[in-house]
């Protein structure tokens, strides 16, 4: 029993994801399968210690918040800035991994326009909303030349501010540079709104990035959130909470990871304590 309650510790600290600072006010529904509070029993310090962790990292390395955003997947816990708010728990790790074709179809490149972004943001029931507010999450992180420069060479893209792509083309001065740069270039080391603010002045860094704003269906959704930060963060939050209830494995489908950048070697699932212990309903834990 302890060896299971050490193991799913580690495991808890390791998939956290999400960012923290301000209090949602409400919470929205969830799908059988998932929970407010899954690690009650198991591991029930598990958000402190996940907090204090990413204090640690983020102090050491602010680029390592928008890597923990891209694991949103799983289950989650925040403090850094941005929204603070509760996530359902309990999703499970799947046993394959997603194949090459699959990722193109469902991801979004930095050279998407917005029709491509809404047409495959619909296909997960996610709407326009959703699209801007989950953009947002570059208000942090970097981007390599190589996702951008075809806004420079060999003509210069122009919906991109003058000066700003002179600047871009002082961090890549080549097509193939492999140099880096911000995505957002007011507050790159915040999680804020400006990200919306920069879209507003022709200074977004990707295709997928800029046209949000040069395109009628998503400009005003952009508008209102460079204009009003807490609107911003009222519909992050709840469109990260529902892109984090897509697909949710119940029962014996997936699994509990001993280690998260691994799939259990021995192929036989690890059961919650809580489970094991009988408490809770099977709701609640799955």
């Amino acid at each position: 029993m302890a060896r299971i309650f050490s193991l799913l510790l580690i495991s808890c600290i390791l998939v956290a994801s999400c960012f923290a600072a301000i209090e949602a006010q409400k919470r929205p529904p969830i799908v059988n399968g998932l929970s407010w509070n899954f690690y009650k029993t198991s591991c029930p310090k598990v958000e402190s210690i996940i907090k204090n962790e990413l204090k640690k990292v983020f102090k050491k390395d602010i680029g390592q918040a928008a890597g923990v955003l891209r694991i949103q997947f799983h289950d989650c816990f925040v403090q850094t800035g941005g929204p603070d708010y509760d996530v359902p728990l309990g999703r499970r790790d799947g046993v394959v991994f997603a194949q090459v074709n699959q990722t193109f179809i469902d991801l979004v490149g930095p050279d998407a326009n917005t029709t491509t972004i809404l047409t495959k943001l619909a296909r997960k029931n996610l709407d326009a909303t959703d699209a801007v507010a989950l953009s947002g999450a570059h208000t942090i992180g970097i981007g390599h030349c190589t996702s951008f420069t075809d806004r420079l060479y060999p003509t210069q893209d122009p919906t991109l501010d003058k000066t700003f792509a002179n600047n871009l083309k002082r961090t890549c001065p080549k097509v193939d540079t492999t140099n880096t740069t911000f995505l957002d270039l007011r507050s790159p080391n915040k999680f804020d709104n400006k990200y919306f603010v920069d879209l507003m002045n022709r200074q977004g860094l990707f295709t997928s990035d800029q046209d949000l704003y040069e395109d009628r269906r998503t400009r005003g959704i952009v508008t209102s959130f460079a204009v009003n930060e807490s609107l911003f963060f009222e519909k992050f939050v709840l469109s990260m909470i529902k892109m984090g209830q897509l697909n949710v494995l119940t029962g014996k489908q997936g699994e509990i990871r001993a280690n998260c950048s691994a799939r259990n070697s021995n192929k036989e699932y690890l059961a919650s304590v809580a489970e094991e212990e009988n408490m809770g309903s099977s709701a609640e834990m799955r």
